[in-house]
């Protein structure tokens, strides 16, 4: 099973190219490629799949996410 997960973006043209980010994943910073995207700025939230950032998303949806992603590791995984 594959995981793709939303992160923020915090800083844009870090690591080897001009097409690298770090971002925000949960509090642990990451380097990921933005090669197949455009335009992503600071603040984007984008999603996450293998250290390449596949799509946009918009910061609402992200936040909803994140939360619920955050309520699970809470109830559910901590359970197990």
């Amino acid at each position: 099973m594959c995981l793709a997960i939303p992160v923020k973006v915090i800083e844009v043209g870090a690591g080897p190219g001009d097409d690298w980010a770090i971002v925000d994943l949960g509090g642990v910073k990451k380097e990921i490629s933005l090669a197949l995207l455009a335009d992503v700025q600071v603040g984007d939230y984008v999603i996450l799949h293998v250290g390449y950032a596949l799509t946009r998303l918009d910061p609402e949806e992200a936040e909803k996410t994140l939360a619920l992603f955050a309520e699970l590791n809470q109830t559910g995984l901590s359970a197990a």
